[in-house]
């Protein structure tokens, strides 16, 4: 499969900086019901840019987007999703999207706010078996290149909650995370494009996000 092969090369790249590949892609989700996944226009782009530096990833500059039905899904290892508003898959493209899940890829749910009830009965429709299940402090993906002692953190306030990271665990591998009352896509855009944030804010965003393509490369 040929995302199992450029998963391998990633991995390769990420363990070893001196080795060359040829650049490849990071891709945004694109899906129906009216919902803004194309929100948080800079993330992506943005956490490409700090990997590159950072974990001496060989990214190149610009996102793809790609549709959750699409063949295309397949030559991307790590897709990443966001919105506000309303989702639907429909069973086609659900039935691929588990198929790209279970095959080696790793999707990034990123709740922008207000995305929570819309998305776990989309998910349901994916892995009709699984639940969102909260991920320890100890998990692998909270302790990469960056460590997170105590978990998720924090980038916007909206509720009062405390920020979690859920995942879907398929026959023991993590193959979708999803980051809820964090908001961590906002933390990757621009500095200033939301009044009130910081630097730091900033960095820590980009470092955790940096140890999910971390951990989805080579698990």
């Amino acid at each position: 499969m040929r995302l199992a092969c450029i998963a391998a090369v990633a991995g390769l790249l990420l363990a070893a900086s001196s080795f060359t590949v040829p650049a490849y892609k990071l891709a945004r989700l694109k899906y129906n019901g009216g919902g803004d996944w194309y929100g948080d226009r800079t993330a992506l782009i943005n956490l490409i840019k700090f990997c590159n530096a950072n974990l001496k990833t060989n990214f190149q500059p610009e996102e793809d987007v790609v549709e959750v039905g699409s063949e295309e899904l397949f030559n991307y290892p790590f897709v990443f999703m966001t919105g506000h508003g309303n989702i639907i898959f429909s069973d086609q493209e659900a039935k691929n999207l588990r198929k790209y899940l279970t095959g080696g890829g790793f999707l990034h749910i990123d709740d922008n706010y207000g995305f929570d009830k819309f998305i776990r009965p989309q998910m349901k429709k994916v892995f009709p078996e699984l639940d969102f299940v909260e991920q320890p402090v100890n998990s692998p993906v909270y302790h990469q290149k960056f460590n997170f002692p105590t978990g998720l953190p924090k980038v916007h306030e909206h509720d009062g909650k405390r920020p979690q990271g859920f995942g879907l665990v398929y026959q023991g591998r993590l193959v979708c995370f999803y980051t809820y009352e964090c908001d961590l896509g906002n933390g990757w855009e621009d500095y200033g494009t939301y009044a009130g944030d910081s630097q730091e804010a900033r960095l820590r965003a980009l470092r955790m996000g940096a140890n999910l393509i971390q951990y989805a490369f080579v698990k």
